[in-house]
This record gives structure tokens, sequence and C-alpha cells, in this order.
């Protein structure tokens, strides 16, 4: 397959990356000095001839409605391009037993609030897309770099927790179920989560 990443140089997107190549896809990385996510000609530029796109940004603290700009972005140009869009998307939205999103909970992290917030915010964005061919992936509520399981399960709306109610993947893995979506597409135009 011929793939674009944008936010190639990110924690997940260089994993994206990684994996991909390890599978033996050619891969275009994008970073914020060769292309602009939020620019729909620039994405429509990268994505014309390639089979999928993967959006893997994630603005800096402090900029966090650039999110929902970029995706947008990305929205458009592949749209323009005719090309499919892999989102990696917030947990904010997903929901917890008992009922609510993380976002609801009132014990959520304040440090976390603005970029889960702007996650909310993307995914009703893409949500309300009519045009793009786009798959929204929201992480577990950790998401962090570590080892390559190859495993990971598969959910819907509802936020993954193991047995001991730890809701987690890492992000080698993540760029697994990624990369399993892109080579066998079974969600399109919805969301779908991942975790231990």
């Amino acid at each position: 397959m011929r793939i674009t990443v944008f936010g190639a140089s990110g924690t997940v997107g260089s994993d994206v990356v990684t994996e991909a190549r390890a599978r033996g896809h050619h891969v275009t990385e994008v970073t914020r000095r060769i292309g602009d996510a939020a620019n729909p000609d620039h994405v429509a530029e990268f994505a014309l001839g390639r089979d999928v796109v993967i959006g893997a940004t994630r603005p800096a603290p402090g900029h966090e409605p650039d999110l929902v700009k970029n995706t947008l972005g990305l929205l458009a140009g592949t749209a323009r391009a005719g090309v499919r869009l892999l989102l990696v998307g917030g947990a904010a939205t997903l929901t917890v037993p008992g009922g609510g999103t993380m976002l609801d909970d009132p014990d959520f992290p304040a440090e976390f609030r603005a970029i889960a917030t702007a996650c909310a915010e993307q995914h009703a964005v893409c949500v309300a897309d009519s045009a793009a061919d786009w798959t929204y992936v929201s992480p577990p509520a950790l998401l962090e770099p570590g080892a390559r399981t190859g495993r990971y399960r598969l959910g819907t709306d509802e936020l993954l927790v193991d047995a001991d109610g730890r809701s987690a993947i890492s992000t080698a893995d993540f760029a697994v179920a990624l990369l399993d979506e892109a080579e066998r597409p079974a969600h399109r135009r919805t969301r779908f989560t991942v975790g231990y």
C-alpha cells in the first residue's frame, strides 16, 4: 500500500511509520515543516495517488484548537483526492461504566481537559462530515510508548478496560491496530477503539 502519514514525527506517528514500513508499505512522512494538515490543498497534494492517509497530528499545549483545524483540513483534502482517512482521535467521548463519557467525569484531570475537549470537537467534526471516507480511532485512557506485542482488543464507543480495570495500550500496538484497519477496512465512516 501507499500510505501518507501526517504527524509522522510525533510519538504515535513515528510508530505508525515504523509499523507500516515493517509490513512493506510505501510511506510518505509529512511533518509540520513539509505540509500543513489544516490546509486542504497540502493534504490533497500528499494524498493524491495514495491508498490511505493517516492523520496523527497532536497540537502542542496551548494550541489545542489546532486539532479541529487540522481535522477539517484532513477531511477536506482527502475527500478532494478520493483517498481514505484514518484519524488518530482521543478517548474523551468514549462511554464509561455507569454512564456518561470520560469528559463528563468531574474527576477528569484538569491538565488534560483542553486536549480532551478538542478531541471531542474533532470527533463531532468527523460525524458531521458527509464527503470524506474517514475512520476515527480512539485510544484507551492511557496511550504511551511501549513494547509491540501485536495484540489488542477492539471496541466501538465504550472505553476498554482490562481485568484489573486498567485502560491502556502502547503506541506500538496502537500502530498495529491502525495498520490492520488500513489493510482490512472494517470501520468506514465510524469510530472504533482499542485496548489490552
